[in-house]
């Protein structure tokens, strides 16, 4: 009697975990649409629809509208004034940096490209929370950093040079990499003020508090033109589920399943997105990218493994003498 009753408890432990495991896979894939969405709403060069600008306040202004609803319904209280600091450098870094710099580049490379720039986010993650929260890290976490980002430049240096451009890094490369920082330092931002304010609360006061800025630069770019309904329905992903939905999942997951554990499926987030744009957006995929990206996300996961704080020096041992009688 006493092992189905054990094993149904250890089942029941187990339950938050799995939960949590699935919740996090949720948001893995809500954010890795995020590319092949993006592109869907902003065009390309070729054919513009919407304004990289209108995607970025739009879909941020979406979100906020939805979070404040969400505040109120929940009766949050407000955040106090040491807490604004970290939320004002998410919204940077996540409302602003990430969405525009990411929408301008999209416009002028394919999501499958992009996918394997993106990919080295959870290492420049780490690196700014290395950076920003003072948080040691081995020597070979930086290696495996520096590794990481070798292997980025290497494959935008090949792309061009299929492309039979010039030898050198393409200017929606640097986009790209500008995007990956500004998100870095976002979500170190919300890191930082998530233990004390929750973590939906945390991306929705982030919403919240860019209104004021969304709201007018939604109506100041609002499109003169006509655009596709494809590009509306992108913008409708960006900012329902990317800029919001997502993180519940996620956060959510974070908590349930543990960070160390859920965190891991960040490594899935650039196949995902190269998948998912072979429907969306009719892209191929390429030995090259399939192979770069399989790389660094290896490097991300060594350096994930090295993660751990640099080893303190050794502590001298005290030796006690008996006094000579």
């Amino acid at each position: 009697m006493s092992r189905p009753v054990s094993a149904g408890w250890a089942a029941a432990a187990r339950a938050p975990e799995v939960a949590g495991m699935w919740l996090g896979f949720v948001g893995v894939v809500v954010f890795a649409l995020t590319l092949p969405m993006t592109r869907l709403a902003t065009g390309t060069s070729e054919a513009p629809q919407l304004s990289p600008w209108f995607v970025t306040w739009a879909r941020a202004a979406m979100a906020g509208l939805l979070s404040a609803v969400w505040l109120a319904v929940s009766r949050a209280p407000w955040p106090t004034g040491p807490m604004r600091r970290p939320l004002w450098l998410s919204m940077a870094g996540n409302v602003i940096g990430y969405p525009l710099l990411l929408g301008w580049a999209l416009r002028h490379v394919t999501a499958t490209h992009a996918a394997v720039i993106t990919a080295l986010l959870p290492l420049t993650t780490a690196v700014a929370a290395a950076w920003l929260m003072h948080q040691r890290a081995r020597l070979g976490f930086w290696a495996c950093a520096a590794l990481g980002s070798l292997l980025v430049v290497a494959y935008s240096l090949l792309r061009t040079n299929q492309a039979g451009q010039r030898f050198g890094l393409e200017w929606a490369d640097l986009l790209l990499i500008g995007a990956v920082l500004a998100a870095s330092v976002g979500y170190v931002g919300g890191a930082q003020i998530t233990p004390t304010l929750g973590a939906e609360r945390t991306i929705s006061w982030v919403c919240v508090f860019a209104l004021p800025l969304t709201l007018s630069g939604t109506w100041l770019t609002w499109p003169a033109t006509g655009v596709s309904t494809t590009a509306w329905l992108g913008l409708l992903y960006v900012g329902l589920f990317s800029m919001w939905i997502g993180f519940f999942a996620w956060f959510r997951g974070l908590a349930l399943g543990g960070a160390l554990r859920v965190s891991q499926l960040q490594l899935l987030q650039p196949f995902i997105s190269m998948v998912a744009a072979v429907p969306l957006l009719g892209e191929r995929i390429d030995t090259m990218s399939w192979g770069f990206a399989l790389l660094v996300v290896v490097t991300v996961f060594a350096g994930r493994r090295l993660a751990g704080p640099a080893p303190s020096p050794p502590t001298p041992a005290h030796h006690t003498h008996k006094e000579r009688p």
